[in-house]
Protein backbone atom coordinates (compact mmCIF):
# COMPACT_ATOMS: atom_id res chain seq x y z
CA UNK A 1 0.00 0.00 0.00
CA UNK A 2 1.09 3.57 -0.25
CA UNK A 3 3.66 4.58 2.42
CA UNK A 4 1.30 5.97 4.86
CA UNK A 5 -0.97 3.62 4.87
CA UNK A 6 2.85 1.29 6.47
CA UNK A 7 2.92 4.05 8.95
CA UNK A 8 -0.72 4.64 10.13
CA UNK A 9 -1.56 3.15 13.38
CA UNK A 10 -4.69 1.02 13.51
CA UNK A 11 -5.96 0.87 17.66
CA UNK A 12 -6.29 -2.51 18.71
CA UNK A 13 -7.46 -4.02 21.16
CA UNK A 14 -10.16 -6.62 20.20
CA UNK A 15 -11.00 -9.09 17.51
CA UNK A 16 -11.75 -12.36 16.39
CA UNK A 17 -12.37 -12.41 12.53
CA UNK A 18 -13.04 -15.65 9.97
CA UNK A 19 -13.95 -16.37 6.67
CA UNK A 20 -14.04 -20.02 7.04
CA UNK A 21 -16.08 -21.86 9.55
CA UNK A 22 -13.67 -22.26 12.62
CA UNK A 23 -12.18 -25.61 14.69
CA UNK A 24 -9.85 -25.08 17.45
CA UNK A 25 -6.15 -24.77 17.98
CA UNK A 26 -3.45 -24.35 20.14
CA UNK A 27 -2.63 -21.56 22.57
CA UNK A 28 -2.35 -18.42 20.25
CA UNK A 29 0.31 -16.76 21.37
CA UNK A 30 0.60 -15.46 18.51
CA UNK A 31 3.79 -13.38 16.60
CA UNK A 32 3.03 -10.28 14.54
CA UNK A 33 4.28 -11.69 11.54
CA UNK A 34 1.68 -13.99 11.00
CA UNK A 35 3.61 -17.44 11.66
CA UNK A 36 1.41 -20.19 11.30
CA UNK A 37 3.83 -22.39 13.29
CA UNK A 38 2.96 -20.55 16.83
CA UNK A 39 -0.35 -22.11 16.61
CA UNK A 40 0.26 -25.04 18.71
CA UNK A 41 3.00 -23.49 20.65
CA UNK A 42 2.40 -24.42 23.89
CA UNK A 43 1.35 -27.35 22.91
CA UNK A 44 -2.06 -27.28 24.02
CA UNK A 45 -4.84 -29.15 22.11
CA UNK A 46 -8.12 -26.97 21.32
CA UNK A 47 -11.18 -29.70 20.09
CA UNK A 48 -14.37 -28.88 18.99
CA UNK A 49 -17.12 -27.70 16.77
CA UNK A 50 -17.06 -24.10 14.93
CA UNK A 51 -19.01 -22.60 12.61
CA UNK A 52 -18.74 -19.34 10.34
CA UNK A 53 -21.05 -18.47 7.46
CA UNK A 54 -21.50 -15.50 4.72
CA UNK A 55 -19.55 -14.42 1.62
CA UNK A 56 -19.65 -16.68 -1.11
CA UNK A 57 -16.77 -15.23 -2.79
CA UNK A 58 -14.41 -17.23 -0.37
CA UNK A 59 -15.30 -20.41 -0.67
CA UNK A 60 -12.55 -21.89 -2.21
CA UNK A 61 -10.32 -20.08 0.05
CA UNK A 62 -12.36 -21.11 3.06
CA UNK A 63 -12.01 -24.72 1.54
CA UNK A 64 -8.46 -24.66 0.65
CA UNK A 65 -7.50 -23.12 4.65
CA UNK A 66 -10.14 -26.00 6.44
CA UNK A 67 -7.23 -28.67 4.92
CA UNK A 68 -4.88 -26.66 5.68
CA UNK A 69 -5.54 -26.22 9.70
CA UNK A 70 -7.41 -29.16 10.20
CA UNK A 71 -4.22 -30.74 8.94
CA UNK A 72 -2.19 -29.61 12.14
CA UNK A 73 -5.50 -29.61 14.33
CA UNK A 74 -7.33 -32.72 13.72
CA UNK A 75 -9.53 -32.55 16.49
CA UNK A 76 -11.71 -29.53 15.19
CA UNK A 77 -14.27 -29.96 12.88
CA UNK A 78 -14.68 -26.25 10.82
CA UNK A 79 -18.35 -25.38 8.78
CA UNK A 80 -18.76 -22.54 6.95
CA UNK A 81 -22.00 -21.81 4.99
CA UNK A 82 -21.19 -19.43 2.00
CA UNK A 83 -25.02 -18.18 2.25
CA UNK A 84 -23.63 -14.32 1.17
CA UNK A 85 -22.49 -11.66 2.73
CA UNK A 86 -25.31 -10.08 4.30
CA UNK A 87 -27.17 -13.31 5.51
CA UNK A 88 -23.66 -14.37 7.03
CA UNK A 89 -23.71 -10.72 9.35
CA UNK A 90 -27.06 -11.14 10.01
CA UNK A 91 -26.18 -14.45 11.60
CA UNK A 92 -23.45 -13.37 13.44
CA UNK A 93 -25.28 -11.02 15.32
CA UNK A 94 -27.53 -13.68 16.59
CA UNK A 95 -24.85 -15.50 17.96
CA UNK A 96 -25.60 -18.12 16.15
CA UNK A 97 -21.79 -18.19 14.33
CA UNK A 98 -18.88 -17.59 16.12
CA UNK A 99 -17.61 -15.45 12.88
CA UNK A 100 -18.83 -13.84 9.87
CA UNK A 101 -16.72 -13.82 6.00
CA UNK A 102 -18.17 -10.71 4.55
CA UNK A 103 -17.11 -8.40 1.33
CA UNK A 104 -18.59 -5.40 3.05
CA UNK A 105 -17.55 -3.65 5.71
CA UNK A 106 -19.40 -3.23 9.11
CA UNK A 107 -21.94 -0.36 8.69
CA UNK A 108 -22.07 1.64 12.30
CA UNK A 109 -25.24 0.40 13.09
CA UNK A 110 -23.82 -3.29 12.93
CA UNK A 111 -20.89 -2.64 15.02
CA UNK A 112 -23.46 -1.88 17.59
CA UNK A 113 -25.52 -4.19 17.39
CA UNK A 114 -22.31 -6.76 17.87
CA UNK A 115 -22.14 -5.47 21.62
CA UNK A 116 -25.08 -8.50 22.14
CA UNK A 117 -23.13 -11.02 21.14
CA UNK A 118 -19.21 -10.31 21.79
CA UNK A 119 -18.43 -10.67 25.68
CA UNK A 120 -16.74 -7.30 25.97
CA UNK A 121 -15.95 -4.73 23.24
CA UNK A 122 -17.96 -4.40 19.60
CA UNK A 123 -17.01 -6.55 16.57
CA UNK A 124 -13.87 -6.43 14.39
CA UNK A 125 -13.31 -6.54 10.48
CA UNK A 126 -10.06 -7.54 9.09
CA UNK A 127 -9.19 -8.43 5.76
CA UNK A 128 -8.75 -12.05 4.86
CA UNK A 129 -9.06 -12.48 1.04
CA UNK A 130 -8.30 -10.17 -2.12
CA UNK A 131 -9.21 -10.65 -5.62
CA UNK A 132 -10.53 -9.31 -8.54
CA UNK A 133 -14.25 -9.13 -9.37
CA UNK A 134 -14.48 -10.41 -13.34
CA UNK A 135 -16.47 -8.82 -15.47
CA UNK A 136 -17.58 -12.12 -17.10
CA UNK A 137 -19.49 -12.97 -20.02
CA UNK A 138 -20.73 -15.98 -22.28
CA UNK A 139 -20.44 -14.79 -26.23
CA UNK A 140 -20.34 -17.48 -29.22
CA UNK A 141 -17.09 -16.65 -31.60
CA UNK A 142 -15.64 -14.61 -28.41
CA UNK A 143 -15.49 -16.20 -25.16
CA UNK A 144 -15.28 -19.64 -26.70
CA UNK A 145 -12.34 -19.07 -28.28
CA UNK A 146 -10.69 -17.13 -25.45
CA UNK A 147 -10.85 -14.03 -26.25
CA UNK A 148 -11.45 -11.16 -24.16
CA UNK A 149 -13.52 -7.56 -25.05
CA UNK A 150 -11.95 -4.39 -24.01
CA UNK A 151 -14.49 -1.95 -22.08
CA UNK A 152 -14.41 1.11 -20.25
CA UNK A 153 -15.71 1.88 -16.96
CA UNK A 154 -18.94 3.69 -18.65
CA UNK A 155 -19.36 1.43 -20.93
CA UNK A 156 -19.52 -1.59 -18.02
CA UNK A 157 -21.92 0.99 -16.03
CA UNK A 158 -24.71 1.24 -18.82
CA UNK A 159 -24.46 -2.30 -19.76
CA UNK A 160 -25.81 -3.14 -16.38
CA UNK A 161 -27.66 -0.20 -16.26
CA UNK A 162 -30.14 -1.31 -19.81
CA UNK A 163 -28.93 1.06 -21.64
CA UNK A 164 -26.11 -1.00 -24.43
CA UNK A 165 -28.12 -3.92 -25.10
CA UNK A 166 -26.13 -5.51 -27.96
CA UNK A 167 -22.91 -7.06 -28.20
CA UNK A 168 -21.72 -4.73 -31.52
CA UNK A 169 -23.01 -1.52 -30.19
CA UNK A 170 -20.04 0.89 -31.19
CA UNK A 171 -19.44 1.87 -27.73
CA UNK A 172 -18.18 -1.77 -27.33
CA UNK A 173 -17.17 -2.23 -30.93
CA UNK A 174 -15.16 0.95 -31.04
CA UNK A 175 -13.00 -0.65 -28.13
CA UNK A 176 -12.21 -3.66 -29.88
CA UNK A 177 -11.37 -2.79 -33.64
CA UNK A 178 -9.68 -6.19 -34.05
CA UNK A 179 -13.21 -8.03 -32.78
CA UNK A 180 -15.98 -9.00 -35.25
CA UNK A 181 -18.94 -8.36 -32.67
CA UNK A 182 -22.19 -10.18 -33.06
CA UNK A 183 -25.36 -7.99 -32.77
CA UNK A 184 -26.72 -10.47 -30.14
CA UNK A 185 -28.38 -9.26 -27.28
CA UNK A 186 -26.72 -8.38 -23.90
CA UNK A 187 -28.14 -10.25 -20.89
CA UNK A 188 -27.37 -8.87 -17.41
CA UNK A 189 -26.73 -11.45 -14.43
CA UNK A 190 -26.35 -10.07 -11.04
CA UNK A 191 -26.69 -11.31 -7.59
CA UNK A 192 -30.45 -11.84 -6.55
CA UNK A 193 -29.06 -12.07 -3.01
CA UNK A 194 -27.62 -9.34 -0.41
CA UNK A 195 -23.63 -9.38 -1.61
CA UNK A 196 -20.65 -7.31 -0.76
CA UNK A 197 -19.80 -8.77 -4.41
CA UNK A 198 -22.52 -6.30 -4.96
CA UNK A 199 -21.75 -3.36 -3.35
CA UNK A 200 -17.91 -3.48 -4.25
CA UNK A 201 -18.91 -3.64 -8.30
CA UNK A 202 -21.12 -1.07 -8.29
CA UNK A 203 -18.82 1.30 -6.08
CA UNK A 204 -16.69 1.15 -8.85
CA UNK A 205 -19.14 2.29 -11.05
CA UNK A 206 -19.79 4.95 -8.25
CA UNK A 207 -16.42 5.99 -7.99
CA UNK A 208 -15.22 6.66 -11.39
CA UNK A 209 -17.93 7.53 -13.43
CA UNK A 210 -20.89 8.59 -11.08
CA UNK A 211 -23.07 10.48 -14.14
CA UNK A 212 -23.38 6.98 -15.71
CA UNK A 213 -24.93 4.74 -12.50
CA UNK A 214 -27.52 6.70 -10.99
CA UNK A 215 -27.78 4.63 -8.02
CA UNK A 216 -26.77 4.70 -4.28
CA UNK A 217 -24.36 2.44 -3.33
CA UNK A 218 -25.78 -1.12 -1.53
CA UNK A 219 -25.44 -4.59 -0.91
CA UNK A 220 -28.36 -5.64 -3.26
CA UNK A 221 -28.72 -4.87 -6.56
CA UNK A 222 -30.20 -1.51 -7.53
CA UNK A 223 -32.30 -1.71 -10.65
CA UNK A 224 -34.61 -4.19 -12.74
CA UNK A 225 -32.34 -5.08 -15.54
CA UNK A 226 -31.29 -8.63 -16.24
CA UNK A 227 -32.28 -11.78 -13.75
CA UNK A 228 -30.67 -12.56 -10.87
CA UNK A 229 -29.14 -15.85 -9.11
CA UNK A 230 -27.93 -16.42 -5.96
CA UNK A 231 -24.34 -16.25 -4.70
CA UNK A 232 -21.37 -16.39 -6.88
CA UNK A 233 -22.06 -19.89 -8.35
CA UNK A 234 -25.24 -19.19 -9.02
CA UNK A 235 -24.23 -16.31 -11.04
CA UNK A 236 -21.00 -18.58 -13.15
CA UNK A 237 -23.93 -21.03 -14.00
CA UNK A 238 -26.51 -18.71 -14.83
CA UNK A 239 -23.82 -17.01 -17.30
CA UNK A 240 -22.28 -20.41 -18.68
CA UNK A 241 -26.14 -21.09 -19.41
CA UNK A 242 -27.29 -19.12 -22.15
CA UNK A 243 -25.28 -16.90 -25.36
CA UNK A 244 -24.83 -13.39 -24.88
CA UNK A 245 -24.96 -13.12 -20.82
CA UNK A 246 -22.68 -10.63 -19.21
CA UNK A 247 -22.23 -10.98 -15.30
CA UNK A 248 -19.76 -10.19 -12.19
CA UNK A 249 -18.34 -12.75 -9.95
CA UNK A 250 -14.65 -13.39 -7.75
CA UNK A 251 -11.70 -13.97 -10.26
CA UNK A 252 -11.39 -17.91 -8.36
CA UNK A 253 -14.65 -19.24 -10.16
CA UNK A 254 -14.53 -17.56 -13.55
CA UNK A 255 -13.49 -21.24 -15.07
CA UNK A 256 -13.95 -21.19 -19.13
CA UNK A 257 -16.34 -17.88 -19.25
CA UNK A 258 -14.80 -14.24 -20.87
CA UNK A 259 -13.80 -11.63 -19.28
CA UNK A 260 -13.70 -7.87 -19.83
CA UNK A 261 -10.02 -5.88 -20.27
CA UNK A 262 -10.93 -3.05 -18.00
CA UNK A 263 -9.45 0.66 -19.32
CA UNK A 264 -7.12 2.33 -16.38
CA UNK A 265 -5.43 5.53 -17.68
CA UNK A 266 -4.72 4.53 -21.45
CA UNK A 267 -4.65 0.88 -21.90
CA UNK A 268 -7.05 -2.30 -21.08
CA UNK A 269 -5.92 -4.56 -18.02
CA UNK A 270 -6.68 -8.13 -18.16
CA UNK A 271 -7.78 -9.70 -14.66
CA UNK A 272 -5.43 -11.28 -12.91
CA UNK A 273 -4.27 -11.82 -8.74
CA UNK A 274 -1.44 -9.96 -9.57
CA UNK A 275 -3.11 -6.52 -11.17
CA UNK A 276 -5.41 -6.78 -8.49
CA UNK A 277 -2.85 -6.65 -6.11
CA UNK A 278 -1.63 -3.49 -7.44
CA UNK A 279 -4.89 -1.46 -6.38
CA UNK A 280 -4.55 -2.18 -2.81
CA UNK A 281 -0.79 -1.38 -3.10
CA UNK A 282 -2.17 2.23 -4.27
CA UNK A 283 -5.16 2.11 -1.79
CA UNK A 284 -5.34 3.24 1.91
CA UNK A 285 -7.24 2.63 4.87
CA UNK A 286 -10.27 3.96 5.27
CA UNK A 287 -9.91 6.52 8.31
CA UNK A 288 -13.70 6.59 8.72
CA UNK A 289 -14.56 3.26 10.23
CA UNK A 290 -14.44 3.63 13.54
CA UNK A 291 -14.45 0.47 16.65
CA UNK A 292 -11.43 -1.05 17.91
CA UNK A 293 -9.36 -2.91 15.37
CA UNK A 294 -10.73 -2.52 12.58
CA UNK A 295 -9.25 -2.63 9.48
CA UNK A 296 -10.80 -1.33 6.20
CA UNK A 297 -9.37 -0.70 2.97
CA UNK A 298 -10.69 2.19 1.19
CA UNK A 299 -10.03 1.35 -2.56
CA UNK A 300 -8.64 3.74 -4.91
CA UNK A 301 -10.71 2.84 -8.15
CA UNK A 302 -9.73 5.65 -10.12
CA UNK A 303 -6.06 3.93 -9.73
CA UNK A 304 -3.49 4.69 -12.49
CA UNK A 305 -0.92 2.55 -11.54
CA UNK A 306 0.55 0.61 -14.55
CA UNK A 307 -1.02 -2.81 -14.65
CA UNK A 308 -3.82 -2.29 -11.76
CA UNK A 309 -6.49 -4.12 -12.65
CA UNK A 310 -9.54 -1.72 -10.70
CA UNK A 311 -12.74 -4.25 -9.44
CA UNK A 312 -11.51 -5.38 -7.09
CA UNK A 313 -13.02 -7.79 -3.87
CA UNK A 314 -11.50 -6.68 -0.21
CA UNK A 315 -12.97 -9.81 1.95
CA UNK A 316 -13.22 -9.41 5.66
CA UNK A 317 -13.62 -12.10 8.81
CA UNK A 318 -15.60 -10.51 11.47
CA UNK A 319 -15.46 -11.69 14.81
CA UNK A 320 -15.62 -10.25 18.49
CA UNK A 321 -12.74 -8.72 20.49
CA UNK A 322 -13.28 -11.42 23.14
CA UNK A 323 -15.95 -14.33 23.19
CA UNK A 324 -18.12 -16.20 26.56
CA UNK A 325 -16.30 -19.59 25.40
CA UNK A 326 -12.22 -19.60 25.90
CA UNK A 327 -12.33 -22.15 23.81
CA UNK A 328 -13.71 -20.59 21.18
CA UNK A 329 -11.49 -17.25 22.00
CA UNK A 330 -8.88 -18.96 21.31
CA UNK A 331 -9.90 -20.97 18.59
CA UNK A 332 -10.66 -18.19 16.49
CA UNK A 333 -7.17 -16.27 17.12
CA UNK A 334 -5.68 -19.40 16.22
CA UNK A 335 -7.96 -19.70 12.90
CA UNK A 336 -8.01 -16.34 12.04
CA UNK A 337 -3.42 -16.39 12.72
CA UNK A 338 -3.13 -19.20 10.20
CA UNK A 339 -5.22 -17.56 7.46
CA UNK A 340 -3.16 -14.42 7.31
CA UNK A 341 -0.10 -16.07 7.87
CA UNK A 342 2.27 -16.32 4.53
CA UNK A 343 1.13 -20.37 4.38
CA UNK A 344 -2.27 -19.57 4.51
CA UNK A 345 -2.20 -16.61 1.97
CA UNK A 346 0.11 -18.60 -0.49
CA UNK A 347 -2.75 -21.59 -0.25
CA UNK A 348 -5.42 -19.21 -1.05
CA UNK A 349 -3.81 -18.51 -3.81
CA UNK A 350 -2.80 -21.28 -5.36
CA UNK A 351 -6.53 -22.93 -4.88
CA UNK A 352 -8.38 -19.60 -5.27
CA UNK A 353 -6.42 -17.45 -7.58
CA UNK A 354 -6.38 -14.23 -5.02
CA UNK A 355 -3.55 -12.21 -4.37
CA UNK A 356 -1.76 -12.28 -0.39
CA UNK A 357 -2.06 -9.78 2.16
CA UNK A 358 0.80 -7.66 1.46
CA UNK A 359 3.34 -7.61 4.34
CA UNK A 360 3.06 -3.96 5.56
CA UNK A 361 -1.22 -4.80 5.69
CA UNK A 362 -0.61 -8.40 7.28
CA UNK A 363 1.14 -6.86 10.57
CA UNK A 364 -1.59 -4.29 10.94
CA UNK A 365 -3.99 -6.77 10.68
CA UNK A 366 -2.06 -9.28 13.29
CA UNK A 367 -2.22 -6.51 15.67
CA UNK A 368 -5.88 -6.76 15.88
CA UNK A 369 -5.40 -10.84 16.08
CA UNK A 370 -2.84 -10.37 18.76
CA UNK A 371 -5.62 -8.31 20.68
CA UNK A 372 -8.73 -11.24 20.80
CA UNK A 373 -8.78 -12.29 24.37
CA UNK A 374 -8.42 -16.12 24.61
CA UNK A 375 -8.61 -15.89 29.23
Amino acid sequence: MRKNLLTRSIAVLSGVAMLTALAACGDNTAAPTGDASSNTASGETISGEFKGAGASSQQSAVDAWRAGYTAQNPDVQIGYDPSGSGAGVSTFLTGATEWAGSDAALSADQVEQSKSVCAEGTAFDIPVYISPIAVVFNLKGVSDEGKHVNMDAETIAKIFDGKITTWNDPAIQDQNPDLELPATPITVVHRSDKSGTTQNFVSYFIDTVPDAWPYELGENWPNEVGQGAKGTSGVISTVQQADGTIGYADFSQVGDLGTVAVKVGEEYVEISADAGSKVIDDSELDSSAEGENRVVVKLNHNTTAEGAYPIVLVSYDIACPAYKDADTAKFVKSWLTYVVSEEGQQTASQNAGSAPLPDSLRETVMKSIDAIKTE
